[in-house]
């Protein structure tokens, strides 16, 4: 735990001045964390991120999270985000061919899946950046609140199993726990903030978001279950990788987007 914690106050303490100042600076470290996930997940299938399938996936991973404001390039260029993301899917499925199968569909298929997990979370964590920092918290919060509450709620009072398939500890009782603590959190920036939204609109969207935070925590789980790893990485120490600390995030940004900023 302890290390846990010092690791926390490191991390909080690089990421959150850059997430507050903005600009090309929490650009550049957007698309640090992305890699750096993306990496993580290659590595579960024994992808090189330096190899040229690798590299594909990164090419990949920075067009998808090319933000709104930048795409003036592509434009100029007379392409869409689009059109090469279908020109990069037919390198990929040329690469199977130049490596007689070795790099197979099923590699194709899990490198651009993956590079688009990867990519689409954290292209929405640029998008609500850009929406105000009132968003960044309030999705930060909630989830810490989610994650929190789950964990001592669920150890107080936990007997009866979430997904014992996919994670063995989590229980009902911790869930509903991580979903009451996260309306907490919501009812307080309701009362302290300038979110657009009424206090009954902000429960409604914060207990979706709290449940597919969840989601998104079962998720990565499954997938390091499948290839039987105990962590994404060992980047921060005493809680694994980078997607592992951004898993139930990958999911909770899009939505936020969806449900508050479209």
């Amino acid at each position: 735990m302890k290390q846990r914690i010092i690791t926390a106050i490191i991390a909080a303490a690089i990421f959150l001045p850059i997430v507050l100042y903005g600009g090309i600076p929490f650009l550049v470290l957007t698309y640090l964390i992305a890699s750096i996930g993306l990496y993580e997940i290659l590595k579960m299938r024994n992808i090189n991120l330096f190899s040229i399938p690798g590299i594909i996936s990164l090419l990949l991973l920075w067009l998808t999270l090319l933000p709104q404001q930048y795409q003036d390039v592509l434009i100029a260029l007379n392409f869409t985000k689009m059109e090469l993301f279908f020109l990069i899917v037919l390198l990929f499925l040329t690469y199977t061919v130049v490596t007689k199968n070795q790099f197979t569909f099923e590699d194709v298929s899990f490198a651009v899946l993956g590079t688009l997990y990867v990519g689409l979370g954290f292209y929405y964590f640029i998008e609500t950046r850009s929406a105000g920092l009132t968003y960044v918290f309030y999705s930060l919060f909630i989830i810490w609140a989610t994650d929190s509450g789950a964990y001592f709620i669920g150890k107080a009072t936990g007997k009866r199993k979430l997904w014992p398939e996919i994670s063995p500890n989590k229980t009902i009782e911790g869930s509903l726990g991580g979903v009451i603590s996260a309306l907490v959190v919501a009812i307080l920036f309701s009362i302290l903030t300038d979110i657009d939204a009424s206090l009954w609109q902000l429960l409604v969207i914060t207990m979706i978001l709290s449940v597919f935070g969840q989601i998104g925590d079962l998720v990565e789980s499954a997938l390091k279950r499948h290839f039987n790893v105990k962590d994404s990485g060992n980047l921060l120490p005493g809680h694994g990788g980078i997607l592992d600390r951004f898993d139930s995030l990958l999911f909770v940004w899009p939505l936020l987007s969806f449900l508050f900023l479209l």
